[in-house]
């Protein structure tokens, strides 16, 4: 069912909540992506433009301790916000209390205030992540709209998401629509023929979403490490490549069931250490030295995965062909990402995680159509869950 957005409220005049997912990586209190935050803008410049009163927020890492808060403030998020959005961004270092009240009853419209870290609430009882029903309605109180831009926690029912949506009128930002449209449509109506390619490196942590796709697409190509389990359960000697063993009888089933849509690959690159500076050989699937590992997809594995993609109108991919990090072994990964982004009218979505970060690092960024920002939550969606912060968003 559709989902109401921000465009089908009022917003003039109005406090207007915003959960962004401002989760960005930091290292010395520098923000090293920022992708995030330009993924939030086009919501929040909406809300500006129509003269609403913006109070945004997110949480940011884990807070277990309060030792924890001093180097997960959103501080240095507020700071860089204000650079993007070419204005003032009022950073208020509470999550509650009299001093926020005032600093938001004080706003104009157009004005921009973000409040600090919702996960500082988890300190004293995890207040935040175990979905406080005080703590949502308090959150709620301090608004008249929440607009919820927050894929990334959509698979969490967390107070800064479900708990303020049980007290208040909740809509969709432009990323969360962008999320359900994509993300959601090839779940729920694809364009077919469809195209799934999952890579990473465990079968256990892609189960659901790969008995999911087999009920949806027509080719399920499956790279990286996850393959070797399902290459041993062939019966082939896959020489020190990830296996996990209790999972061959999984990719057996699996195997039976759907061998006319499952693909794997049929050659590889092979190397006795993990490492970028190792000898490389590229080998048949069926000649895997005993004393080496696959570290990535090989050449002919890379033309017939361009092969099966070949006439596709929905592609999804989750998960790098190989050690993407290293340079030498990122030829699979690479291989597949041209491949898509030759694609002549077809959707083409990354679900977030590992091959975003990857498509974004080997300069694909644009040659999508969608590039998920969440990782966890696209996983979820994509195994044909009800997401917590997506049902709690109203229908229109």
């Amino acid at each position: 069912m559709a989902k109401k957005d921000v465009t089908n409220v009022e917003l003039k005049d109005k406090v207007v909540l915003v959960r962004a997912d401002f989760n960005v990586p930091m290292k010395d209190g520098e923000i090293t992506n920022d992708n995030r935050i330009v993924q939030a803008l086009p919501t929040l410049k909406y809300i500006i433009e129509q003269g609403g009163k913006v109070v945004v927020f997110s949480h940011l890492g884990k807070v277990k301790e309060e030792s924890d808060k001093e180097k997960l403030s959103l501080a240095p998020v507020a700071k860089r916000l204000s650079e993007k959005l070419g204005q003032d961004v009022q950073f208020i270092p509470e999550t509650r209390g009299e001093k926020l009240e005032s600093a938001i009853k004080a706003l104009n419209s157009g004005d921009v205030l973000m409040f600090e870290n919702t996960r500082f609430e988890d300190v004293d009882g995890k207040k935040e992540s175990k979905n406080d029903s005080e703590l949502g309605r308090y959150w709620a109180s301090l608004g008249d709209i929440f607009v919820n831009d927050a894929f990334g926690t959509a698979h969490r029912e967390h107070a800064s998401n479900v708990g303020i949506s049980t007290h208040l009128e909740t809509v969709a930002g432009f990323l969360m629509e962008k999320e359900i449209k994509f993300i959601g449509g090839v779940v729920e109506n694809p364009n077919k023929p469809v195209v799934a390619i999952l890579g990473g490196a465990k079968v256990s942590d892609k189960i659901g979403v790969i008995e999911n796709l087999l009920n949806i697409a027509d080719k399920v190509l499956i790279g990286g490490g996850m393959a070797y389990t399902f290459l041993k359960a062939q019966g082939k000697e896959i020489g020190l490549s990830l296996l996990e063993a209790d999972k061959i009888d999984f990719a057996k089933d699996l195997l039976e069931r759907a061998s006319d849509q499952i693909v794997l690959p049929v050659d590889a690159k092979v190397a006795k250490e993990f490492s970028n500076e190792a000898q490389i050989t590229t080998v048949s699937i069926d000649d895997i030295p005993e004393d080496q590992e696959a570290m990535d997809i090989g050449p002919e594995t890379v033309a017939l995965f361009k092969e099966q993609l070949k006439g596709a109108h929905t592609v999804v991919w989750n998960g790098p062909m190989g050690v993407f990090e290293f340079s030498n072994f990122a030829q699979g990964t690479i291989g597949v990402c041209e491949a898509i982004a030759e694609l002549q009218d077809a959707t083409t979505i990354i679900g977030g995680g590992d091959s975003a970060a990857a498509a974004m690092q080997l300069g694909f960024e644009d040659d999508f159509t969608h590039i998920s920002t969440g990782g966890g939550a696209s996983l979820e969606y994509l195994e044909g869950k009800e997401l917590p912060g997506i049902k709690a968003i109203a229908n229109q």
